[in-house]
């Protein structure tokens, strides 16, 4: 039988982090910012644990989460020096191609089945061979989820109510744009800096899908969590391509099936896990709020100019997308 070794932070600190050149094939590393009880951690565990399972004693599969091995940006970083062999990457695939802010785009997917579309009719066909041209291969697309405001002033209900206030996002112009659209004051921040930036203030608030919010305890130092669902987004099951070219023909065998078999895993858990979560964050004294959408589907009007103006062929890419809705 053979089991993942799970690495913990103690005990494996900085264990990458002076790897000069890249770990031989035989040991296989699985590393993710998010942390572990996140859908995202949960889901690189599975690919983990499931590829292990498959490639039997001829590899070792190391998993790390909750940023053991750095964040996104540090991660997409190791990707392309083969330091790690998998991770997944988020709303960060905007600063590797600008096709990739389709998904910063508000109200674009209406639900996992047009995701699922979208991902083999769009991702698969024009925007992985863009992450390609600039060393990332992208494998398959998870699940990061419909995206929510808490923070810790008032209630939001339309653009509006943040007027003023301290919004955290991740590294993205176009998150950061949207925000600044809606009458917010947007600062891009490391998602492992936001706990400590909630707490002592220095950030209002952020926007995140549930699971992430619960799995970092985001909830424990925010008041309000306001249910816009403004943004849906996909998690990217990425390797450096000059590692993944140079792993065996089993190992990339593998992954490929395993990680087809997660997608259809990560999509109903993330379907499953709404109402849970939004039970424990009310649970917790969070105030919880429906926020008025349409309200905020006007005010999104300038970032889909934005993106056609910015982006080749961007008016093509919603097009299709939207296409692909009516197909439900």
């Amino acid at each position: 039988m053979f089991s993942i070794r799970t690495i913990k932070a103690a005990a494996f600190a900085g264990l990458l982090a002076s790897v000069a050149a890249p770990v031989s094939a035989e040991t296989i590393i699985v590393a993710v910012g998010a942390a572990q009880n996140s859908l995202q951690g949960q889901s690189a565990q599975r690919f983990a644990t499931e590829l292990q399972a498959k490639l039997g004693d001829a590899h070792t599969v190391e998993f790390y989460a909750d940023g053991q091995l750095g964040d996104e940006r540090e991660l997409m970083q190791k990707l392309r020096l083969g330091t790690v062999h998998f991770t997944l990457l988020s709303s960060i695939m905007t600063n590797v191609a600008d096709e990739f802010a389709l998904f910063d785009l508000p109200f674009l997917v209406q639900d996992r089945a047009h995701m699922a579309r979208i991902d083999a009719e769009i991702v698969q066909t024009k925007l992985a061979p863009l992450a390609a041209a600039e060393g990332l291969q992208v494998i398959s697309t998870w699940e990061n989820g419909f995206r929510q405001i808490t923070n810790s002033v008032r209630p939001i209900n339309t653009p509006a109510d943040l007027a003023g206030l301290k919004i955290r996002t991740p590294s993205s112009e176009w998150r950061v744009a949207m925000f600044q659209a809606y009458g917010a004051n947007p600062t891009a921040m490391a998602f492992s800096e936001l706990f400590v930036a909630l707490q002592t203030g220095t950030m209002d608030g952020q926007e995140n899908p549930l699971t992430n919010i619960v799995g970092a305890n985001l909830h424990e130092v925010q008041g309000y969590l306001s249910l816009t669902g403004h943004v849906y987004s996909p998690s990217y099951l990425t390797a450096g391509v000059t590692s993944w070219n140079g792993l065996p023909d089993d190992v990339r065998a593998a992954a490929t099936e395993v990680a087809s078999e997660v997608q259809g895993w990560a999509f109903g858990q993330g379907d499953s896990a709404d109402q849970t979560l939004l039970d424990r964050v009310i649970a917790a004294g969070v105030a919880v709020n429906e926020a008025d959408k349409a309200a905020f589907v006007e005010a999104s009007a300038p970032i889909y100019a934005m993106f056609a103006e910015r982006v080749e062929g961007g008016a093509e890419l919603v097009a299709a997308a939207q296409a692909l809705a009516a197909s439900n």
